[in-house]
């Protein structure tokens, strides 16, 4: 079976240690979705690791490691994570796989992502600019190149016409822009590429299934910036929920079993877009300094705010969720009082549905209030340890969500896990 761990919220959960903690239990750990604006920071060895594109379980040895269809491929980032993971003693080539389908994302696409964006002017929507918008665009519009084509003789010719296309557009938008250097690294990567194990992965993860081989399948993002279902058009540019699993990896949806959601104590979110618990005072600069908000792939200070149940209520019903990490617990010890979000109003009446258009509605979050438990709780181990505050907060998040939080993060640490 496939069992599945993913965001909740706007990406930056924490996903990347829990898939890691998980890790060993599994034979195969697979990417679905998602490009380099992904990082997953783990902790090895006491150094502090991101994570773009591999799969967090790539430090376990015993565990194959996939990325898959889904996903769309920066050959010059994957070789710089490479090098690092190297420096720590691991075999890269050994336990990862590249999808044959997988998309790659070419040096005129990074063009293209910032020429779009400046376009945007104010309405701009946060892009990292990693040409992951683009990319996705090119698979949707059947122009994409993929790791499978680098096994092809002319490959080179395929580049080229690509590349003209791109320049089209980009002379659209009045856009120049000098890739030269990005398409030297870009070329030289992409021999290295040509070295990694390049399969059918679809094949190759149904097998594994069949054989009773156990596959955890990792999202990037979280359910908030799914294309079709998060805060559109402030999104991402692929399926970041439980059901791109199957067109990520080639899976069907009865092979899906337990689907782990991850969540913050709280809330943030990087970039523009609508985030209705935000706050833009003392508290959310509180927050984002105790937590250290900042992005593990671009350094941008997160915008900060209570946790919002509403939005996290309608993504553990779209994923589907069993299971309910939360993240970060240990953030909250200094607070005196939490605030909690339970419904929003609009125009006068409350509701607890997530809106179409978060930005355009005259949203107002209703919040229930809880005392905080002031208490240093980074060195507990087990859940009878758990203040009784904090023991309540997360009963009555429990209930209000239907979904059970099975464990929750008090720390960076791998240890620093406490199953309820």
């Amino acid at each position: 079976m496939v069992d599945v761990i993913l965001g909740l919220q706007w990406g930056d959960e924490g996903k990347g240690k829990i898939v890691d903690y998980f890790a060993p239990n599994y034979d195969i750990v697979a990417r679905f979705q998602g490009g380099p604006n992904a990082g997953h920071t783990l902790y090895v060895e006491g150094k502090k690791v991101v994570l773009h594109q591999i799969p967090s379980g790539i430090f376990h040895q015993g565990a194959q490691n996939i990325i898959g269809g889904g996903v769309v491929l920066d050959p010059v980032i994957l070789q710089k994570e490479c090098d690092t993971v190297e420096g720590f003693g691991i075999d890269v080539k050994k336990n990862l796989f590249l999808s044959h389908r997988t998309n790659l994302i070419l040096p005129t696409h990074r063009a293209l992502d910032k020429a779009s964006e400046m376009q945007k002017g104010e309405g701009k929507i946060g892009s990292t600019l990693k040409g992951i918008g683009p990319a996705y665009m090119d698979k949707t519009g059947r122009n994409a190149l993929r790791v499978g084509d680098l096994l092809n003789k002319n490959f080179t010719s395929q580049y080229i016409k690509l590349r003209l296309k791109h320049q089209r557009l980009l002379d659209n938008f009045n856009f120049t822009e000098d890739i030269s250097a990005w398409e030297d690294e870009f070329f030289e990567a992409i021999e290295k590429l040509r070295s990694f194990k390049i399969i059918n992965s679809e094949y190759y993860i149904n097998d594994a299934i069949t054989a009773g081989k156990k596959v955890l399948a990792e999202g990037a993002q979280a359910a908030m910036l799914d294309i079709d279902f998060g805060t559109y058009p402030y999104v991402t540019s692929s399926n970041t929920i439980s059901a791109g699993v199957c067109t990520g990896l080639g899976v069907a949806p009865q092979k899906i079993k337990e689907v782990l959601g991850v969540t913050k104590s709280y809330c943030t979110r990087v970039g523009s877009g609508p985030f209705p618990t935000e706050l833009e005072n003392e508290t959310g600069e509180q927050l984002r300094q105790i937590g250290g908000e900042f992005g593990a792939t671009t350094g941008r200070p997160r915008r900060c705010g209570w946790i919002d149940l509403v939005a996290l209520r309608y993504a553990c019903m779209i994923n589907g969720v069993t299971q309910v990490v939360m993240t970060k617990a240990d953030v909250l010890d200094k607070f005196e009082n939490l605030d909690v979000c339970t419904a929003y109003n609009i125009d006068g009446q409350s509701t607890t549905q997530v809106p179409l258009q978060m930005e355009k509605s005259p949203l107002t979050p209703e919040y229930q209030s809880f005392k905080g438990w002031n208490t240093d709780t980074s060195n507990l181990r087990a859940a009878a340890e758990l203040p009784k505050d904090m023991d309540a907060y997360i009963h009555f998040i429990n209930e209000y969500l239907g979904a059970p939080i099975k464990y929750v993060s008090n720390g960076p640490g791998r240890d620093q896990l406490i199953s309820l």
